[in-house]
């Protein structure tokens, strides 16, 4: 069990601060959206649950910024990548439940440097002040019996949510710029090994 956020926070036996750092929110050949399928700065909203205003928002201030392409200057849109809209919803549900900004700007420092497998099996749990990264159920119930956890985010509920919102809207293919109808990234993931195997 990690934490993201004020280090001097107790957590018990096993929580450790997490330091951050500038990942990539791309990763392995696993990761159904790595350079193959962007999504929109609307497309990505309505995945995420958030407004256009926040998503630039967070572009400009470096909090979530697009893996795909990155805006350069007028004219050009941002695509984002499948786990790019996971960590969107992620951070818009800290801040329904009153996160402070630099807690969560601490924990998607912590979500960039995960893999993309782990990412899928975390629980991130807040008391408010600190985010914590739990990875099995009995982190989480330690957690909650030191009094620490006041709420969580199973990442893989929001994963799996994002994945039916994305399928139901546009992607776009980075390589030809080719409109995806209703893409689902489970299904693209699916193509690229079928691709591989034939």
């Amino acid at each position: 069990m990690r934490s993201s956020g004020d280090s001097t926070a107790g957590g018990g036996p096993g929580i450790s601060p997490v330091e951050g750092g500038p990942y990539p929110l791309r990763d392995s050949a696993a990761d159904p959206s790595t350079d193959t399928i962007g999504y929109r700065g609307p497309t990505a909203c309505a995945a995420a649950g958030i407004t256009y205003r926040q998503l630039d928002y967070w572009a400009r201030t470096g909090l979530v910024e697009p893996s795909v392409r990155p805006a350069y200057g007028s004219g050009t849109q941002r695509l984002y990548s499948f786990r790019d809209v996971v960590v969107l919803k992620i951070v818009k549900r800290f801040l329904d439940t009153g996160v402070a900004l630099q807690n969560i700007r601490a924990a998607v420092q912590h979500l960039r440097a995960r893999g993309f497998r782990d990412l899928e099996r975390m629980t991130l749990m807040s008391d408010g002040a600190t985010v914590y990264e739990c990875s099995s159920p009995d982190e989480v119930v330690d957690l909650l019996q030191g009094g620490q956890g006041v709420f969580g985010i199973a990442v893989g509920v929001v994963w799996r949510d994002v994945e039916a919102a994305l399928s139901q809207l546009h992607g776009e293919r980075v390589d030809t710029g080719e409109t995806l109808i209703g893409n689902n990234p489970a299904d693209e993931l699916a193509r690229r090994r079928r691709d591989r195997a034939g």
